[in-house]
């Protein structure tokens, strides 16, 4: 200690109480007392350096340092400087600091392999730590073995090394976590997920005994753990499963900003092209303060791979290339920056551009060659040249003998007809095979293969040395014999007999040989052709036949009664009267016809006679004026048939529609939709003015339709599965829920009668295989209602791409946003769910409502959401109209 007068020692007793409580302001503050008395006092500035440490003044700890360079000695302030380099993120130079010590202490060794694991230098650090652990006698051996697990796992994920068993124990979440992650690295998905569970169990059972830590300390501490899990599942193919668990990692905002990046750089991924809305705003938490010193550099290169691959999605051409440049200056050997730039000049059409890269590269990077061929042949197949691509495929050594590639090969050339050059893929891949690996299953296959192919082409005297080798590895192969024996026929006949007496007996073969198998095999050169069915067309004729069926003439058909041939035949005859497109409804007020009433023995058909719309000057199978035959091209002119009349309006009856209980406003439910998919708009245009006078029947029939009711408004209603569709309409309809909902499988319809007005309300499933057929009914919406489930808010961004892409195509379709289930607990207020929805750009040219609506089952009264929500709806439509 210092020496000094009383006031020098009461300093000294002040900082060894305040170091003891922890309160280093107050003690760096009686140091600096002491310092202005003994400026050089080596204990006091060691002990200032300690208290700007704990406080965090890492950049004054090392200026305190370098300006008493004279003063402390290397050994003295050794540690304490290569840990405020090591905290400033001077890695290389706080290595330097280690190396340079005389005296290496087990809290340097310490500190010297958490640098090594910085600057991933997994091996030395892997021995650093077995070393530390064998000959250290303290307290902190979990901890050393935590680390060791961590080294080990990280060697595992980017080295691809193979490690061996340390007998590591998991007794805390920690080291079971880094078992999990070392599995991973391993390709053990299956074992790498038990094992994370099993780090989540004891995470919570560790974490709760803490009286201090609340759930959200937990989930914070979990989120990590989750994070892992999320990313197996990705691997697995369980996307869906991934992006809720990531989504949930995003919602807690930890303050770990490498796992954000990490996070948000795999939701991403998962993202692809399809929802880069949402991959836009992930990309921000990827460019925080300081991720470069949490991530590895592996890492780290993804996530800028993946910035280039989201500016090339979202067609952002030029940025695209500054990444992708920037990316191949800094890693001139890695072939990825090169692709990603040939991706964007292939979205660009310059292909022969793309191909000149590509060929440039491999021929700077031999290395990388393979890849990058790969893809070059690729690009000459989109541009059809096949022999182009087959000899890009030939030049890479490295794939030109796998089984797969000389298959490609041999099919592509089979596609040009170059059979030689077939032959000849094969012939090497069996050498290849015959040298390396004589006799294995793949070396027999090809050789197969080859026979086969050869003899397919008819190229049998070359089949024969292969069918030679498959016959000596197999004698008892009956079918390569008998293909051996025709392929020699051909050749040498003495061989064929020679060889024929190992076929078995015609006995023998009856049983055990399918003959029609080797009757169509290619070593077969005859096949028996099953006789033709006998028709009426091949029979022979016999004289004279032909001649008398040549005179007999059928019957000319006779047109229809009161048939004109000048007028065009109406093309919507065959369809039922309902489905034709100038159908108008049936008539009001037509009564019945007046049976008994008139002067006595008058005869109702007399009327008939006095009606001018019965006569030929008016026949039924004229086109209606002003409908779609008048305009109807010549070539979709149809025959005319016989035709029923059309019944009177006296004999039609309307039929009574079965009303729902509890209805109200006239609202009904039916079971299938009113319209369906090919069914025509009533035309709005004025009907053409006829050519004859218009007689009184047709006169007052006329005045009847256009007091019948409007066509139908169609109201679209659309929504996720799970929303609660189904379970709105029914609300609608009935004012209550009583009965359990099913998911909708196919379609929903709901017809509400208001005054003179009549809305039809269809559903169409939510599931993935249905939402393919929304955009097919969106030409005859008035207005979208989407439904969205707000307690939902995983799948916020994918109802938000659905939305999104139903309304791009129609800017000025009015839009009502139903933000369903707000009853629930944790569900998404209005305001947040706009946001969610990106919704602020969707209002510019369109009516847009956001409504919260919830429907309880076993309410006896429409909700005051759900009836808000109707009536917005109605007067939208009645504005519309």
């Amino acid at each position: 200690m210092a020496s000094g007068g009383g006031a020098v020692a009461s300093l000294w007793t002040e900082v060894n109480r305040c170091g003891q409580n922890g309160d280093f302001t107050r003690a760096l503050k009686s140091i600096n007392k002491i310092l202005q008395e003994c400026k050089d006092d080596v204990t006091a500035l060691q002990c200032k350096v300690v208290c700007l440490i704990q406080n965090g003044s890492f950049k004054e700890a090392l200026n305190v340092i370098s300006t008493h360079t004279k003063v402390f000695s290397s050994d003295v302030i050794a540690f304490e400087k290569a840990y405020c380099e090591y905290r400033l993120n001077r890695v290389e130079n706080a290595l330097k600091t280690i190396e340079s010590a005389a005296e290496q202490t087990d809290k340097l060794k310490e500190l010297y392999g958490q640098v090594l694991y910085r600057l991933e230098r997994y091996s030395e650090c892997q021995a650093v730590y077995r070393d530390l652990i064998r000959n250290s006698q303290d307290d902190y051996e979990e901890e050393r073995k935590t680390n060791l697990s961590a080294v080990m796992a990280a060697f595992s994920t980017w080295e691809k090394a193979p490690l061996e068993d340390l007998g590591l124990p998991e007794t805390s979440y920690e080291l079971c976590y880094n078992s999990a992650c070392t599995l991973i690295g391993q390709g053990k998905l299956p074992e790498a997920m038990k094992k994370l569970r099993e780090a989540e169990e004891l995470c919570r059972m560790s974490l709760s005994e803490d009286s201090d830590m609340t759930e959200e300390d937990i989930d914070s501490e979990l989120a990590v753990i989750h994070s892992q899990m999320a990313y197996v599942m990705q691997l697995q193919g369980r996307t869906e499963d991934a992006l809720q668990l990531y989504n949930q990692v995003i919602k807690l905002k930890p303050t770990d900003v490498g796992l954000l990046a990490v996070t948000a750089n795999n939701i991403i991924t998962i993202n692809k092209d399809q929802n880069v809305f949402d991959s836009k705003k992930k990309v921000k938490l990827t460019n925080a303060e300081g991720v470069e010193h949490k991530l590895a550099k592996k890492q780290l290169q993804a996530i800028e791979f993946n910035k280039a691959l989201l500016a090339m999605y979202t067609n952002q051409a030029d940025q695209c290339r500054k990444l992708s440049s920037g990316l191949q200056s800094q890693n001139p050997g890695h072939p990825r920056p090169v692709l990603i730039q040939v991706a964007q000049l292939c979205r660009e059409k310059q292909h022969s551009k793309a191909i000149e890269l590509l060929q440039r590269f491999s021929e700077q990077h031999p290395e990388s060659a393979s890849e990058i061929k790969l893809t070059m042949a690729q690009l000459y197949l989109t541009q059809a040249h096949v022999t182009k691509a087959c000899d890009i495929l030939r030049s890479v050594e490295e794939f030109k003998h796998k089984p797969g590639m000389v298959s490609a090969l041999v099919t592509m050339y089979s596609h040009e007809e170059d059979i030689d050059s077939a032959i000849d893929v094969l012939s090497q891949a069996i050498q290849y095979y015959q040298a390396e690996q004589f006799g294995s299953s793949a070396h027999l296959s090809l050789v197969r293969e080859a026979a086969d192919f050869k003899l397919k082409y008819g190229r049998k005297k070359e089949a024969i040395s292969d069918l030679e080798q498959l016959w000596k590895q197999n004698t008892n192969d009956i079918h390569t014999l008998a293909q051996l024996i025709s392929a020699y026929s051909l050749v040498d006949q003495e061989k064929a007999k020679s060889l024929s007496k190992h076929l078995p007996s015609p006995d023998t073969m009856s049983f055990n040989v399918d003959v029609d198998e080797l009757e169509n095999s290619h070593g077969a050169t005859y096949v028996r052709k099953k006789a033709a069915k006998v028709t009426a067309e091949n029979l022979p004729k016999e004289e004279g036949q032909g001649d008398v069926k040549k005179k007999k003439k059928k019957k000319k058909s006779k047109p229809p009664k009161n048939y004109d041939p000048k007028a065009t035949p109406d093309p919507e005859r065959w369809l039922p009267m309902r489905e034709r497109s100038y159908y108008r409804g049936r008539k009001k007020g037509k009564k019945k016809e007046q049976v008994g009433k008139g002067t006595q023995g008058a005869m109702s058909g007399a009327t008939a006679d006095l009606d001018a719309s019965k006569t030929a000057s008016s026949p039924p199978t004229s086109p209606r004026p002003g409908s779609a035959a008048a305009a109807a091209p010549a070539s979709n002119v149809v025959p005319p048939r016989q035709q029923k009349p059309a019944a009177s309006g006296a004999t039609r009856k309307k039929p009574q529609q079965k009303k729902k209980k509890g209805g109200k406003g006239g609202w009904q439910i039916l079971e299938e939709p009113v319209k369906k998919e090919t069914e025509k708009e009533t035309s709005k245009e004025a009907p053409i003015v006829p050519e004859t006078v218009p007689t009184v029947a047709e006169e007052r029939e006329r005045n009847d339709v256009q007091t019948e009711k409007p066509s139908n408004r169609q109201v679209l209603v659309l929504g996720l599965d799970g929303a609660g569709k189904t379970s709105l309409l029914h609300c609608l309809a009935t004012g209550t829920l009583e009965q359990n909902v099913s998911p909708t499988k196919g379609f929903n319809a709901v017809s509400i009668n208001k005054e003179d007005l009549k809305i039809e309300f269809l559903e169409i499933g939510g599931s993935e295989d249905l939402r393919a057929y929304w955009k097919m009914y969106m030409c005859k919406a008035e207005v979208l209602v989407y439904v969205v489930d707000s307690s939902d808010s995983v799948r916020f961004p994918l109802a938000k791409t659905h939305l999104h892409k139903l309304i791009a195509e129609y800017p000025r379709l009015s839009l009502v946003v139903l933000a369903n289930k707000q009853d629930l607990e944790g569900a998404c207020g209005i305001t947040d769910l706009h946001e969610a929805l990106s919704l602020e750009g969707v209002g510019d040219e369109r009516k847009l409502f956001l409504i919260g609506t919830h429907v309880r089952k076993g309410d006896t009264e429409i909700p005051t959401s759900v009836q808000d929500a109707r009536d917005l709806i109605v007067q939208m439509v009645s504005d519309a109209n």
